[in-house]
C-alpha cells in the first residue's frame, strides 16, 4: 500500500544512502567492521512505520536482533560487505469504543550491507533488507457493524543507514535509520 509517509521515508533513506556513497573522497579511517567479522545487534525502534492513527495504541514496541558476518572486504580500498540476518517483533492495539482489534507482527529477513569507515571507532553503513512480514490481528469487543480486512502481511523491503561507535573491542551503540519495523531503531552491539 502506498502513502505518503511511506514515500517520504523512502526518499530520505535515498538521500541518505547517496550521501554514504559520495563519502568515500573523504580521508577514510580504519575499518572497525572488517572480513571475517561477526556481531550481534540488539534494538529497539522508535517511531511506527506499520500502524498509526488516533485509535492505535502500542503493545510491545519495536524490538530487533540481528545477525551480521563480513564476507568481502577491499572495497573502494576500505569498504566492507556484510550479510545480515534479522527478525523483528512490535504490537499494537486497535480500539475504538471498547471494540478493535490486538496486532502482532514479526518480520524475518536477509539483506546485505555496506561499511566504510569515515571517523575512528565508528562503524557507517548502509544496507537493504528483503523478508517476510508475519501479521496476525485479533478481535476483540462487540463489533460496531464495520467489516474490516485486517491482514496486512506479506513482503517487506528496508533501505537503511547507520553507524556503530564502539566502546570497546567487543561492544558498540548503534542508531539505524530506514524503513522496517521503525523508522529509528537504538540499540547496542557485540562482536562474536
Amino acid at each position: 500500500m502506498y502513502n505518503l509517509k511511506t514515500n517520504k521515508m523512502r526518499k530520505i533513506v535515498a538521500f541518505a544512502v547517496a550521501l554514504l556513497f559520495s563519502l568515500p573522497a573523504l580521508q577514510a579511517q580504519e575499518s572497525m567492521f572488517n572480513l571475517g567479522d561477526k556481531v550481534v545487534n540488539l534494538g529497539i525502534g522508535l517511531g511506527n512505520t506499520l500502524y498509526g492513527g488516533s485509535y492505535y495504541t502500542r503493545g510491545v514496541p519495536p524490538v530487533s536482533l540481528s545477525y551480521e558476518q563480513a564476507i568481502v572486504d577491499e572495497v573502494l580500498e576500505k569498504g566492507v560487505i556484510g550479510v545480515l540476518g534479522y527478525v523483528g517483533y512490535t504490537s499494537y492495539k486497535y480500539d475504538y469504543l471498547g471494540w478493535g482489534y490486538k496486532y502482532s507482527n514479526i518480520i524475518i529477513g536477509a539483506g546485505g550491507l555496506f561499511h566504510y569507515p569515515l571517523i575512528d571507532k565508528l562503524d557507517t553503513y548502509a544496507g537493504i533488507l528483503l523478508g517476510y512480514n508475519i501479521a496476525n490481528a485479533t478481535e476483540f469487543g462487540t463489533p460496531i457493524g464495520w467489516e474490516y480486512d485486517v491482514t496486512s502481511g506479506g513482503i517487506v523491503f528496508s533501505g537503511f543507514v547507520g553507524a556503530r561507535y564502539y566502546f570497546s573491542e567487543k561492544f558498540a551503540a548503534f542508531g539505524q535509520l530506514g524503513y522496517g519495523i521503525a523508522y529509528l531503531t537504538l540499540g547496542v552491539s557485540i562482536r562474536l
